[in-house]
């Protein structure tokens, strides 16, 4: 494990591993955020929901070492799989899930589908960021880390990622509907499968190509999320209010200048 004391926090290799361990989680945040064309969340409230994603790495440790007392240590690949789902995927999309839903769901910004991807996404990368520095800082090389946080940049933050959007996907649906409860469920449901059949193929590496496998799910994962952004972006109930006001802009700036010419021209006649 990397041990530092406060004078090496200013040392450019420690700094380098810092950045390697936020940048992606920033860069995914920046990409959703910029998604959302039409009808922007608060910067405060994203912020909020990026530490207190930080902060659910807490009751997910809790929750996990209290679930393993009821799952044997894995050695066979059906307890693997137990394991993958029931303890680790369970405790951590249960804690994102708390946050998303008892702090972001209730606030008067989310006011469309797509927030609650924005949102979920928000918390997961905050989530994703704190388990990457404990990744990182616990490896007993700078080599190591670097390398564990190349891995993990193209893996496992997209993967949160992926997730979260799933979740805030069904968030988002719930909050419209007259039945929220079944697209909260669907969304911790749909979150909780996907994470666990991810984290088992990564496990279950005693047999061949299951880390291929794990790359399927993750790159399953991709399409349905990006497909998930398309349906709620382009479903955004200020989609309509807003998608003609550029034309309205450039009409009232144009429009004068074009009567004034046909004016002064028959004027000249």
């Amino acid at each position: 494990m990397v041990e530092l004391n406060f004078a090496q926090w200013a040392d450019p290799d420690i700094i380098k591993l810092i950045l390697l361990a936020i940048a992606p989680g920033l860069a995914i945040c920046i990409y959703v955020y910029w998604k959302d064309k039409f009808e922007k969340e608060p910067i405060h409230l994203l912020i909020k929901c990026y530490f207190l994603g930080c902060l659910a790495i807490l009751p997910a440790v809790a929750l996990n070492k209290l679930l393993r007392g009821f799952f044997p240590v894995p050695f066979e690949w059906y307890e693997i799989t137990l394991f993958a789902f029931f303890v680790i995927s369970l405790s951590e999309e249960f804690s994102k899930f708390l946050v998303l839903r008892f702090f972001a769901y209730p606030k008067k910004a989310f006011n469309e589908p797509y927030d609650g991807i924005t949102y979920a996404v928000m918390i997961a990368m905050g989530f994703a960021t704190t388990e990457n520095l404990l990744y990182i800082f616990s490896q007993s090389s700078f080599t190591d880390s670097i390398r564990v946080g190349m891995i993990r940049m193209f893996t496992a933050v997209p993967a949160h990622a992926t997730m979260a959007i799933m979740m805030g996907y069904f968030t988002g649906s719930a909050k419209f509907s007259s039945a929220p409860g079944k697209y909260l469920l669907r969304g911790f449901v749909a979150a909780w499968i996907f994470h666990g059949v991810y984290d088992t193929f990564l496990a279950i590496n005693s047999i061949p190509f299951m880390t291929a496998g794990a790359l399927f799910a993750l790159y399953l994962s991709i399409q349905v999320s990006m497909r998930a952004i398309i349906i709620h972006g382009e479903g955004s109930p200020f989609r309509k209010r807003l998608q003609f006001l550029p034309f309205k802009k450039i009409a009232s700036f144009v429009m004068p200048i074009i009567y004034a010419k046909k004016f002064n021209q028959r004027a000249r006649h």
